[in-house]
């Protein structure tokens, strides 16, 4: 079966690869038809690792996905042939002491897609649990359903920050996932999000969606931005989306006190962390790690039509064109959000 392959560090090919293909009892085949390129995707490309994730032998990338399911094993009863599903790249031990929890997502033994050693799914066909695998309503498009999952890391972003109506959030970093979480903050009831970066192609972008308020850090003061919108008393929620160790100085001064600050950007590096003034404000802090439990809810707000995220969809390219497609998203241009690979014209 043809796939996106990573060979190594900075080597990407188009061949033939086995692939599980036997579908269990509770599993499903599905041919997939769109594909998203992520952040870390591209960073196993150019840099061979992510941590202690590092590639040591060929792999399949891809892991933000939509397709059609083509066979069903003997015990699913949610899903049907021919039904248009997107899919969590995430499956966890379901018996371990995490997924008991509720935080399958932090199962030590989760196996997620095109995450060392497990392949992903730039390929034709897979097979999933069908308990992580969610129909699409008629309504929702292939491309839309491959954006499910980055959108989902907002959703538990948004659900981690515990909104109250009305609040005023900042959102550090305008990138994909900066971009959607700022959007599922507003649909858990956020009154306005004010979005800051260096980028002002992106911050052009967010700035679409009524409710947000970009602010190009290189022209204006985000703290001052702040102040102006909330009286000088800071705001209720703080996201730091952009994984930049710079992002920290002074962020204790965009929030309220007793507000709350939600890390969602992963720094490449250790970052400087203003515990007293933390303590001063009596911040409440919450992490980020992927997310759990929020598919299904994600899907809703798209078919709702609460939440679009078709204008983050920079260009889609067919499956031959993988590779220049990955090459682009490399190059980290000022104007793309999200590049999409389609497998079915």
């Amino acid at each position: 079966m043809k796939a996106l392959v990573l060979e190594r560090k900075g080597e990407l090919a188009i061949r033939d690869i086995d692939l599980p293909r036997a579908v269990g009892p509770e599993d499903v085949k599905i041919a997939i038809h769109t594909v998203g390129v992520c952040g870390s995707d591209v960073h196993y490309y150019t840099h061979g690792a992510i941590g202690s994730f590092v590639v040591k032998e060929p792999m399949v990338l891809g892991h933000e996905a939509a397709g059609t399911v083509i066979a069903v094993g003997s015990a699913v009863k949610t899903l049907k042939v021919g039904d248009r599903v997107c899919m969590e790249p995430g499956v966890p031990n379901m018996a371990s002491r995490a997924s008991k929890l509720g935080l399958y997502n932090v199962d030590p033994d989760v196996r997620f897609w095109a995450t060392p050693p497990i392949h992903g799914v730039l390929t034709p066909e897979v097979v999933h649990p069908a308990a992580f695998t969610y129909k699409l309503p008629d309504n929702v498009s292939f491309a839309e359903g491959a954006m499910i999952e980055p959108f989902a890391v907002g959703m538990q972003a948004a659900t981690r920050a515990r909104i109250t109506p009305g609040d005023v959030a900042v959102v550090i970093g305008c990138g994909p996932i900066g971009i959607m979480t700022a959007i599922a903050a507003l649909a858990g009831g956020c009154s306005r999000v004010i979005i800051s970066d260096l980028s002002a192609p992106k911050l052009a972008i967010a700035g679409q969606y009524a409710g947000i308020t970009p602010v190009d850090i290189t022209q204006t003061s985000l703290t001052q931005t702040v102040a102006d919108a909330t009286a000088g008393w800071g705001a209720d929620i703080v996201f730091e989306a952009s994984g930049s160790p710079k992002a920290y100085a002074g962020i204790f001064d965009l929030l309220r006190p007793g507000g709350t600050l939600v890390l969602v950007g992963l720094p490449v590096e250790p970052v400087a962390f203003d515990i007293p003034a933390a303590i001063f404000k009596e911040a409440r802090i919450e992490t980020v790690f992927r997310y759990a439990n929020n598919f299904d809810r994600a899907v809703n707000l798209i078919a709702s039509g609460k939440v679009d995220l078709k204008p983050l969809i920079t260009d889609t390219y067919a499956f031959s064109e993988s590779i220049v497609a990955f090459e682009r998203a490399a190059k980290g241009l000022a104007d793309d959000v999200k590049l999409q690979i389609r497998l079915i014209d």
